[in-house]
Protein backbone atom coordinates (compact mmCIF):
# COMPACT_ATOMS: atom_id res chain seq x y z
CA UNK A 1 0.00 0.00 0.00
CA UNK A 2 1.32 3.60 -1.09
CA UNK A 3 2.42 5.63 2.08
CA UNK A 4 0.68 7.98 2.47
CA UNK A 5 1.78 12.01 2.34
CA UNK A 6 1.72 14.13 4.81
CA UNK A 7 -2.11 15.83 5.26
CA UNK A 8 0.37 19.26 6.05
CA UNK A 9 1.52 19.24 2.27
CA UNK A 10 -2.17 19.00 1.46
CA UNK A 11 -2.37 22.91 1.87
CA UNK A 12 0.05 23.07 -0.93
CA UNK A 13 -2.66 21.46 -3.02
CA UNK A 14 -3.76 24.68 -4.60
CA UNK A 15 -0.71 25.06 -5.91
CA UNK A 16 1.32 22.28 -6.85
CA UNK A 17 0.51 19.55 -8.10
CA UNK A 18 0.49 15.77 -6.78
CA UNK A 19 3.52 15.02 -8.79
CA UNK A 20 5.15 17.92 -6.65
CA UNK A 21 3.58 16.94 -3.56
CA UNK A 22 5.01 13.64 -3.86
CA UNK A 23 8.56 14.69 -4.50
CA UNK A 24 8.58 17.52 -1.86
CA UNK A 25 8.20 14.12 0.79
CA UNK A 26 10.80 12.56 -0.45
CA UNK A 27 12.81 15.17 0.01
CA UNK A 28 11.61 15.35 3.68
CA UNK A 29 12.21 11.28 3.99
CA UNK A 30 15.86 12.11 3.30
CA UNK A 31 16.19 15.08 6.31
CA UNK A 32 16.59 18.12 3.69
CA UNK A 33 13.93 20.06 5.65
CA UNK A 34 11.09 19.35 7.65
CA UNK A 35 7.55 18.43 6.49
CA UNK A 36 4.83 21.15 7.43
CA UNK A 37 7.31 23.77 7.89
CA UNK A 38 6.81 25.71 4.65
CA UNK A 39 6.53 29.12 5.04
CA UNK A 40 6.17 31.43 1.78
CA UNK A 41 8.66 33.83 0.97
CA UNK A 42 7.71 34.57 -2.64
CA UNK A 43 5.56 33.98 -5.84
CA UNK A 44 6.77 34.25 -8.99
CA UNK A 45 6.16 32.98 -12.67
CA UNK A 46 8.86 30.83 -12.87
CA UNK A 47 8.53 29.62 -9.30
CA UNK A 48 7.84 29.38 -5.51
CA UNK A 49 10.00 29.90 -3.05
CA UNK A 50 9.45 29.12 0.82
CA UNK A 51 11.66 29.07 4.01
CA UNK A 52 11.79 25.63 5.93
CA UNK A 53 13.03 24.27 8.76
CA UNK A 54 16.16 21.52 8.74
CA UNK A 55 16.29 19.21 11.38
CA UNK A 56 19.53 20.74 12.82
CA UNK A 57 17.29 24.15 13.37
CA UNK A 58 18.89 25.53 10.48
CA UNK A 59 16.63 27.10 7.95
CA UNK A 60 16.70 26.53 3.88
CA UNK A 61 14.90 27.81 1.36
CA UNK A 62 13.18 25.60 -1.04
CA UNK A 63 12.37 26.71 -4.61
CA UNK A 64 10.04 25.02 -6.69
CA UNK A 65 9.57 25.32 -10.24
CA UNK A 66 5.85 25.30 -11.44
CA UNK A 67 5.08 22.72 -14.21
CA UNK A 68 3.00 24.61 -16.30
CA UNK A 69 5.33 27.80 -16.88
CA UNK A 70 4.94 30.69 -18.90
CA UNK A 71 8.36 31.09 -19.57
CA UNK A 72 9.18 27.68 -20.76
CA UNK A 73 10.51 28.93 -24.26
CA UNK A 74 13.21 31.70 -22.44
CA UNK A 75 14.17 28.81 -20.19
CA UNK A 76 14.91 26.72 -22.69
CA UNK A 77 16.53 29.41 -24.83
CA UNK A 78 19.37 29.99 -22.44
CA UNK A 79 19.52 26.15 -21.76
CA UNK A 80 19.88 26.28 -25.74
CA UNK A 81 23.40 28.44 -25.19
CA UNK A 82 24.80 26.28 -22.51
CA UNK A 83 27.32 23.91 -24.03
CA UNK A 84 26.60 21.83 -20.54
CA UNK A 85 23.62 20.87 -22.05
CA UNK A 86 24.10 20.21 -25.90
CA UNK A 87 21.37 17.82 -26.39
CA UNK A 88 18.15 19.14 -24.51
CA UNK A 89 15.13 18.56 -26.42
CA UNK A 90 12.24 20.61 -26.44
CA UNK A 91 9.82 18.69 -23.72
CA UNK A 92 8.31 21.42 -21.28
CA UNK A 93 8.68 18.85 -18.16
CA UNK A 94 12.50 17.97 -19.54
CA UNK A 95 13.46 21.41 -19.72
CA UNK A 96 11.75 22.23 -16.47
CA UNK A 97 13.92 19.84 -14.92
CA UNK A 98 17.08 20.36 -16.57
CA UNK A 99 16.53 24.24 -15.33
CA UNK A 100 16.32 23.24 -12.16
CA UNK A 101 19.21 20.43 -11.84
CA UNK A 102 21.16 23.42 -13.93
CA UNK A 103 20.75 25.81 -11.05
CA UNK A 104 21.72 23.41 -8.75
CA UNK A 105 25.26 23.61 -10.52
CA UNK A 106 25.76 26.90 -10.78
CA UNK A 107 25.42 27.07 -7.30
CA UNK A 108 28.05 24.22 -6.29
CA UNK A 109 30.23 26.12 -9.02
CA UNK A 110 29.44 29.90 -7.59
CA UNK A 111 30.28 28.26 -3.82
CA UNK A 112 33.61 26.46 -5.99
CA UNK A 113 34.48 30.02 -6.98
CA UNK A 114 34.01 31.27 -3.13
CA UNK A 115 31.02 33.38 -4.51
CA UNK A 116 28.70 34.83 -1.76
CA UNK A 117 25.69 32.58 -2.52
CA UNK A 118 23.46 30.10 -0.88
CA UNK A 119 24.55 26.27 -0.43
CA UNK A 120 22.50 23.98 -2.55
CA UNK A 121 21.69 20.81 -0.85
CA UNK A 122 19.26 18.85 -3.40
CA UNK A 123 17.04 18.78 -6.04
CA UNK A 124 14.61 16.96 -7.65
CA UNK A 125 12.49 17.21 -10.53
CA UNK A 126 11.28 20.76 -9.92
CA UNK A 127 12.48 21.49 -6.77
CA UNK A 128 15.53 23.14 -5.08
CA UNK A 129 16.83 22.75 -1.67
CA UNK A 130 19.23 25.52 -0.48
CA UNK A 131 20.25 27.42 2.24
CA UNK A 132 18.66 30.21 3.84
CA UNK A 133 20.71 33.94 3.82
CA UNK A 134 20.17 35.03 6.77
CA UNK A 135 19.51 32.75 10.56
CA UNK A 136 15.82 33.42 11.76
CA UNK A 137 14.90 35.68 9.15
CA UNK A 138 15.53 35.93 5.70
CA UNK A 139 18.21 38.23 3.95
CA UNK A 140 16.35 41.04 1.88
CA UNK A 141 16.87 41.94 -1.43
CA UNK A 142 18.86 45.17 -2.40
CA UNK A 143 15.70 46.88 -3.23
CA UNK A 144 14.32 46.59 -0.05
CA UNK A 145 17.08 46.84 2.41
CA UNK A 146 18.94 49.84 0.81
CA UNK A 147 23.14 49.46 1.60
CA UNK A 148 24.22 51.94 4.06
CA UNK A 149 27.41 52.23 2.34
CA UNK A 150 26.12 52.37 -1.31
CA UNK A 151 30.11 52.76 -2.95
CA UNK A 152 31.27 50.32 -0.74
CA UNK A 153 28.25 47.46 -1.38
CA UNK A 154 28.53 48.05 -5.01
CA UNK A 155 32.38 47.27 -5.08
CA UNK A 156 32.04 44.13 -3.01
CA UNK A 157 29.02 43.20 -5.69
CA UNK A 158 32.01 43.77 -8.33
CA UNK A 159 34.54 41.73 -6.58
CA UNK A 160 31.90 39.07 -6.49
CA UNK A 161 31.49 39.03 -10.60
CA UNK A 162 35.21 38.99 -11.01
CA UNK A 163 35.20 36.20 -8.48
CA UNK A 164 32.71 34.22 -11.11
CA UNK A 165 34.40 35.24 -14.22
CA UNK A 166 37.44 34.06 -13.00
CA UNK A 167 36.12 30.70 -12.43
CA UNK A 168 34.42 30.65 -16.04
CA UNK A 169 31.29 32.05 -15.52
CA UNK A 170 28.40 35.02 -16.05
CA UNK A 171 25.32 35.16 -13.76
CA UNK A 172 23.35 36.60 -16.31
CA UNK A 173 20.83 37.67 -14.69
CA UNK A 174 21.67 40.05 -11.93
CA UNK A 175 19.67 42.98 -10.69
CA UNK A 176 18.86 44.37 -7.76
CA UNK A 177 15.98 41.65 -7.38
CA UNK A 178 18.71 39.13 -7.27
CA UNK A 179 21.42 40.55 -4.69
CA UNK A 180 20.52 40.63 -0.81
CA UNK A 181 21.67 42.70 1.50
CA UNK A 182 22.86 40.33 4.83
CA UNK A 183 24.47 42.54 7.31
CA UNK A 184 25.58 45.44 4.70
CA UNK A 185 27.99 42.81 2.26
CA UNK A 186 26.40 41.42 -0.91
CA UNK A 187 24.93 37.53 -1.17
CA UNK A 188 24.14 36.66 -4.77
CA UNK A 189 21.05 34.32 -5.70
CA UNK A 190 18.99 33.23 -8.78
CA UNK A 191 21.52 30.96 -10.44
CA UNK A 192 19.28 29.43 -12.92
CA UNK A 193 20.18 31.63 -16.16
CA UNK A 194 24.02 31.17 -15.17
CA UNK A 195 26.53 30.69 -18.50
CA UNK A 196 29.34 29.56 -18.74
CA UNK A 197 31.55 32.56 -20.30
CA UNK A 198 32.58 31.12 -23.36
CA UNK A 199 28.83 30.09 -24.56
CA UNK A 200 27.59 32.02 -26.98
CA UNK A 201 26.11 35.88 -26.47
CA UNK A 202 27.78 35.62 -22.76
CA UNK A 203 29.93 39.22 -22.98
CA UNK A 204 26.18 40.79 -23.91
CA UNK A 205 24.60 39.24 -20.56
CA UNK A 206 27.89 40.51 -19.07
CA UNK A 207 27.45 43.91 -20.08
CA UNK A 208 23.74 43.49 -19.31
CA UNK A 209 24.44 42.80 -15.68
CA UNK A 210 27.04 45.25 -14.96
CA UNK A 211 24.20 48.15 -16.62
CA UNK A 212 21.18 46.43 -14.63
CA UNK A 213 23.56 46.84 -10.93
CA UNK A 214 24.87 50.03 -12.33
CA UNK A 215 21.48 51.67 -12.98
CA UNK A 216 20.35 50.80 -9.06
CA UNK A 217 23.45 52.16 -7.32
CA UNK A 218 23.95 55.59 -9.89
CA UNK A 219 19.60 55.74 -8.07
CA UNK A 220 22.01 55.89 -4.88
CA UNK A 221 24.81 58.80 -6.07
CA UNK A 222 27.70 56.37 -7.00
CA UNK A 223 29.16 57.60 -9.73
CA UNK A 224 30.02 54.16 -12.22
CA UNK A 225 31.77 54.10 -15.58
CA UNK A 226 29.64 50.95 -17.22
CA UNK A 227 32.79 50.48 -19.49
CA UNK A 228 35.47 50.70 -16.87
CA UNK A 229 33.18 48.26 -14.96
CA UNK A 230 33.20 45.80 -17.47
CA UNK A 231 37.36 46.01 -18.49
CA UNK A 232 38.16 45.53 -14.86
CA UNK A 233 35.77 42.39 -15.01
CA UNK A 234 36.94 41.24 -17.86
CA UNK A 235 40.96 42.01 -17.24
CA UNK A 236 40.69 38.71 -14.51
CA UNK A 237 41.05 36.37 -17.19
CA UNK A 238 38.68 33.07 -16.87
CA UNK A 239 38.98 29.61 -16.93
CA UNK A 240 37.44 27.47 -19.02
CA UNK A 241 34.30 26.62 -17.80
Amino acid sequence: MAKKHPERFKTLNDVFDQFTIRNLYVLTTKDHFVDGTLAPLSIGKEANVFSAERKDGSRAVVKIYRLETADFNSMYSYLALDPRYPSIKKKQRDVIFAWCQREYRNLLAAREAMVRAPLPFAFLKNILVMSQVGDEQPAQKIKDDIPKHPQRFFNEIVGEMKKLYRFGFIHSDLSKFNILNLDQHPVLIDFSQMLPANAAGAEDFLRRDVENVSGFFRKLDVMIDNEKVHKEIVAVGTKKA
